[in-house]
């Protein structure tokens, strides 16, 4: 099906909308950075600094002049591609999370598959089968993925699976003894480890992905099973389905060829979405699990003030959030007719 000018034209006053989006972001990100009671020039001088060194640091810096030309300094690096320097590594802020967030994607990557191959069958059944046990077991295990915190079920797994059972692999993404053998290629250790043929280091770091990545699972599947149970009872009720019953079709065809079909852009969105909360929403895990990702980066550089990577860190998120809106938005579009002006 082919974009009609008036698709366009949405996506076109979408973007607007992105890019005034972004900049308000980055403005508040960067007002309430320069307010928050952290001073990144005494985390970069220490607290024995004299009062000289401090000031030179301070002027470096440019936190002498008013915020406003700050900003716009920050703007302008910004369009170069600049992101400034991380306080925490001395490195450019866009090196560290090139770093770090193949990291995260693997980790999110892998709960996202777990969390849509578990929950929209759940969810689907849970329609199919309304008000009956299967039902209410389903909504019972969405209910304790949204209530669970997410950073005591991490401890309790890794008590339980690792400490107690050794079913899984620890803290970190590899064991020490194996950390720094498989060259960096493409930063995804599981790939890094199959391009060398070094399935040693490729089963470890499995074992030691599949824990966090099913306990983010889990809390993805909650809403993605909700979502979809919730999509399937509208779609149930419709006069189509009865329509198709009294044809004789069986319950199997009605259930996943007429309405889950109706369904299948709408769990694009809750997918795409719950996808995007994976990415920058696994902070907990990876504090728990000592997992060198985005969210690890984001809460070092929080609590050192360092506002460039911070800054950095939510225009990656905002981007992340804009562009899987954007291919939702799309994908709508294309495929629903309902959308067609």
């Amino acid at each position: 099906m082919k974009l009609t000018k008036s698709h366009w034209r949405r996506l076109r006053s979408r973007t607007v909308q992105v890019a005034i989006t972004l900049f308000g972001l980055l403005l508040l990100t960067f007002f309430i950075g320069r307010v928050m009671p952290l001073d990144p020039v005494l985390a970069i001088v220490g607290p024995d600094a004299d009062h000289n060194t401090y000031q030179q640091v301070y002027h470096q810096l440019g936190f002498d002049k008013p915020l406003w030309v700050q900003f716009g300094i920050y703007l302008q690096g910004l369009l170069h591609g600049n992101l400034g320097l991380a306080l925490l590594t001395g490195q450019p802020v866009i090196n560290d999370i090139l770093r770090v967030f193949p990291a995260t994607v693997e980790l999110a990557t892998l709960a996202i598959v777990i969390g849509t191959g578990l929950g929209v069958p759940l969810g689907v059944w849970a329609a199919a089968r309304r008000n009956s046990v299967i039902d209410y077991l389903v909504r019972i295990i969405s209910l304790a993925g949204y209530s669970t915190p997410i950073f005591w079920v991490g401890m309790v797994g890794l008590l339980l699976f690792y400490a107690h059972l050794g079913w899984v692999g620890g803290a970190g993404r590899v064991d020490f003894s194996l950390d720094g053998i498989v060259p960096r290629r493409t930063g995804f250790l599981l790939i890094d480890a199959l391009l060398v043929g070094d399935f040693t280091v490729f089963s470890n770091a499995l074992n030691h992905l599949i824990l966090p990545a099913s306990l983010l699972g889990f809390h993805s599947l909650a809403y993605i099973s909700r979502m979809t149970r919730s999509f399937m009872l509208a779609q149930l009720s419709q006069e189509f389905i009865l329509t198709a019953r009294v044809k004789g079709l069986s319950e199997w065809q009605v259930i996943w060829q007429h309405a889950f079909r109706n369904i299948l852009v709408q769990l694009l969105t809750v997918v795409a979405l719950a996808y995007g909360s994976l990415l920058e929403g696994a902070v907990l895990i990876e504090t728990v699990f000592s997992w060198p990702g985005f969210g690890s980066y984001l809460t070092g550089s929080l609590m050192l003030g360092d506002m460039n990577a911070v800054m950095g860190c939510v225009l990656v998120v905002g981007l992340i959030f804009v562009l899987l809106n954007l291919l939702s938005d799309l994908l709508y579009q294309v495929f629903d007719p309902r959308t067609k002006v």
